[in-house]
């Protein structure tokens, strides 16, 4: 009963990504001060989906599982990206 488990990951990697995901929060505010014209939302949604991922590698200890799930999470990102992409085409040439 007294095993003692261990962290995945050190602190010192915890506070990277912390510190990467409020830098990319300051991204995604900043860049509304940026007139890209339809692009800004392009911009947010790829900063948004890269503060995904980071959380879900390493808070959600995804690096760390099994070959299987991390296919399965790819196809999802796969598909996902495909109607992100198809709603945007949809959007840009109304």
């Amino acid at each position: 009963m007294s095993e003692h488990k261990t962290h995945i990951t050190s602190y010192t990697t915890h506070f990277m990504v912390l510190l990467a995901l409020l830098i990319l929060t300051w991204a995604t505010v900043s860049i509304t001060n940026i007139n890209l014209g339809p692009y800004s939302v392009t911009a947010a949604l790829l900063i948004a989906c890269l503060k995904a991922t980071l959380v879900l590698l390493y808070f959600m200890h995804l690096k760390f599982d099994s070959k299987i799930l991390k296919i399965s999470f790819s196809a999802v990102m796969v598909v996902f990206a495909l109607v992100i992409l198809l709603t945007f085409f949809d959007y840009l040439f109304r």
